[in-house]
């Protein structure tokens, strides 16, 4: 490559020079996030050992499909490969080729490239059989490939590389991942165990073999075509804008769909029994076995049925309860989190509460749990991120909260400006008013709330009725005025908001407003000391207080750091719970009166069985004697909770993950992690309580002395071993003069 030609790439890519045996050679780790300077490119791309360039993916969120058809025996083969999968991606993907530059490799593989912010490491996405070399994997974080300037396939080229949508990728990915050779079936196995005389057989195996799965998806699927060498038939689901959404294979007669608008699983193989199953059953095997065996199906029972007892397994958990199980999130969140509490000395425990409490306003009332029948559950949350002040609090929350700040921002400007607009056109006469246009009325959208009043609140939720976020910095003013306005009513419409009941405020001087399903999550920080006077008897009898979710960890004041978070970090995460905002915000759907029709979920047969354990151990906890009186009257309100994390966590995690949208219901990995961070809320519960007491225990101590050495030496002279920093804290002097007065009292002994 000509030097013009390669400072011209230099100037769209990060770029590597290439050796022998198509080895770097020269450290190119680095040029991840800093690319080479044009003047040590150049000495580069002189040396003698240089003898080609790559791009380095992952940079500037370069991704590239790499498609290696040497795994193939004949020329033959690769052909009928790359021209079915060519054509399936121009089919699915609308616009691909103006979408998709596509170069051709030296060996005959290809590239296609393009920008997300969903970018990830290396990943091997699919090997045919018979074959460890993978043929579709991808180069993303941490790779690179070589530049082909003369073997292009599309319209475009390397200099028109630009970003794709999600959904794009998603269907690029989805299809890449069909290709991938499954070696085993899927094994199913119903609840319930059945004993068959040897050599007869159960009724899920006789009815895959007595049917195929055409018979019984036929009516909701077409047939376009067959697909490469004869060894799959493609299908197409009726309805589907795409020209197909998956195969039957031939040898298995199992399908694969990688389209996930259907009732089926998406990227697993399904067998005829298994889409009986989810079409008939709704995914219960247990169920369908036992229609099936009451249709003739399987040989006939030797002896009774016999339920299983599952085997409970507890959950590993790699990190302490008293710390915040950062894992819960997707990966993508945890690295985030992980930069800005490395270089912005933030707190992972307060930045992830936070993200918790954002989370549950996205979603808001479009979408509820079905714990049982009867029994449904929101995902509002009240949380509380107590330290003492200057700890780090606020920054911590902000670091999080930020891209929903600035739409909730936007939607007070866009009120203010329609009210002007509104105004300006009443004030109008009556001829003025007849050639203009009327515009439409000023609509308050806002839905995160500070200082408000609950006739603000409520009015402002009349509008904005999925959710409004309430966001205090300092949380002691929320709590003191609970009874600010009335008395004993503001009281009984939080704890009424917290069960999704509907509030109704009646007024003296205009119409009441009324929310059918009320949904205001709240965070906010507070001190120790503070948030301990407000567990009083009366707040603790009532439940109010049981329903605050603490985070409490042992914070420190961090020195300056001088490591900097990274510009396009903080712009992928900004944009990421934007797209994740709007996302949930169109989603939400309407009965035919305007209100908010929820989307319900399930948990899936796994999940549900670990709910039923995770019920039982809290049971245990509130029956048991030797349980602490405190954690006794939080543990109800852990069993509300605990769905309700697990449907937030299982959202958020589909939207970052694509390979499980699917997934609607809740799953067991998802239920796990709920039951984590319940534990990490109560343990944090319990610290503040331990540690309320020993104020309390400390305070007593210190009996009737008047002056600060006085109570020192109280104390002193009860317990030698007593808490240093407390007792500092208490009488407000520093650690240092605690230990000088120590001195001197053991000095006059």
């Amino acid at each position: 490559m000509n030097e013009q030609l390669a400072l011209k790439f230099l100037q769209h890519f990060s770029l590597l020079t290439v050796g022998d045996n198509k080895r770097p050679n020269y450290k190119w780790k680095e040029q991840q996030t800093d690319k080479l300077t044009e003047e040590v490119f150049i000495n580069r791309l002189n040396d003698s050992n240089t003898k080609g360039l790559g791009i380095i993916t992952g940079f500037d969120f370069l991704e590239v499909i790499d498609i290696d058809t040497k795994v193939f025996s004949t020329q033959i083969e690769m052909n009928e490969f790359w021209d079915e999968y060519y054509q399936t991606l121009k089919d699915t993907i609308i616009n691909f080729d103006n979408k998709f530059p596509i170069y051709k490799t030296k060996s005959g593989g290809y590239h296609i490239l393009y920008k997300s912010k969903r970018v990830q490491g290396n990943t091997k996405i699919a090997a045919l059989k018979g074959h460890k070399e993978a043929i579709i994997e991808t180069r993303g974080t941490g790779g690179y490939v070589f530049i082909y300037p003369q073997n292009k396939v599309s319209e475009l080229s390397y200099f028109d590389i630009d970003f794709v949508s999600d959904e794009d990728r998603d269907a690029l990915w989805r299809i890449s991942k069909s290709y991938n050779h499954i070696t085993e079936q899927p094994k199913i196995e119903p609840k319930i165990q059945r004993e068959y005389k040897e050599g007869n057989i159960s009724p899920w195996d006789d009815f895959n073999n007595n049917n195929d799965i055409w018979s019984v998806i036929e009516d909701e699927f077409s047939i376009p075509r067959n697909g490469q060498k004869n060894k799959h038939y493609l299908i197409k689901r009726h309805g589907s804008t795409s020209e197909h959404s998956g195969y039957i294979f031939r040898d298995s007669g199992c399908m694969f769909l990688f389209s996930t608008g259907t009732i089926y699983p998406h990227e697993t193989l399904i067998s005829p029994y298994a889409a009986y199953t989810y079409k008939y059953h709704s995914g219960n095997f247990s169920e369908s076995a036992k229609d099936l065996y009451s249709q003739g199906f399987g040989s006939r029972i030797k002896s009774k049925v016999e339920e299983i007892k599952p085997t409970i397994k507890e959950p590993k958990v790699k990190i302490s309860d008293l710390d915040f199980p950062i894992d819960i999130f997707p990966k993508d969140i945890q690295f985030y989190l992980t930069e800005c509490q490395a270089k912005l000395d933030s707190n992972i425990d307060y930045m992830g509460s936070s993200l918790m409490w954002l989370i549950s306003i996205c979603i808001g009332n479009s979408i509820e749990i079905e714990v049982k029948k009867g029994w449904n559950e929101n995902g509002v949350l009240w949380i509380a991120v107590v330290g003492k002040a200057g700890i780090g609090k606020t920054p911590s929350i902000n670091n999080v909260i930020f891209p929903l700040m600035k739409e909730n921002s936007k939607e007070i400007k866009k009120y203010i400006e329609s009210k002007k607009n509104e105004d300006y056109f009443n004030n109008l006469s009556k001829k003025d008013k007849d050639i203009q246009p009327e515009p439409k009325p000023a609509v308050k959208t806002q839905f995160i709330a500070n200082d408000i009043t609950l006739e603000a609140l409520v009015d402002l939720h009349q509008e904005s009725d999925n959710a409004v976020g309430v966001f205090k910095d300092e949380l002691a003013g929320w709590l003191k005025d609970m009874n600010k306005y009335r008395a004993g009513s503001d009281l009984e419409f939080w704890l009424s908001t917290w069960s999704s009941k509907s509030v109704n405020l009646n007024r003296m001087s205009r119409a009441g407003s009324f929310v059918e399903k009320p949904f205001i999550p709240v965070l906010g920080g507070i001190q120790p000391s503070i948030f301990n006077s407000f567990s009083t008897e009366e707040n603790k009898e009532n439940g109010f207080m049981d329903r605050m979710l603490l985070s409490f960890p042992n914070a420190v004041v961090d020195k300056y750091n001088d490591d900097e978070l990274e510009y396009h970090t903080i712009e992928w995460y900004k944009e990421s719970i934007i797209q994740f905002y709007g996302q949930m915000k169109e989603s939400v759907k309407r009965h035919p009166d305007g209100n908010i029709k929820p989307f319900r979920v399930k948990f899936t047969e796994e999940a549900k069985k670990e709910w039923i354990r995770i019920f039982n151990t809290i049971t245990g906890h509130q029956n048991n004697e030797d349980e602490n009186e405190y954690l006794k009257s939080m543990y109800p309100k852990q069993k509300s909770y605990i769905p309700r994390f697990a449907m937030l966590i299982h959202i958020f995690d589909s939207f970052f993950n694509p390979d499980k949208k699917a997934d609607i219901n809740i799953s067991k990995e998802s239920i796990l992690k709920a039951e984590r961070l319940s534990n990490y809320f109560v343990n944090n519960a319990r610290k503040i309580k331990i540690e309320s007491a020993e104020t309390s225990e400390i305070k007593s101590s210190f009996g009737k002395a008047n002056t600060n050495y006085d109570k020192l030496l109280a104390i002193y002279k009860k317990d030698p071993d007593f808490n240093r920093a407390k007792v500092a804290e208490l009488l407000g002097v520093s650690r240092r003069t605690i230990q000088r007065w120590i001195d001197k009292i053991d000095s006059k002994k």
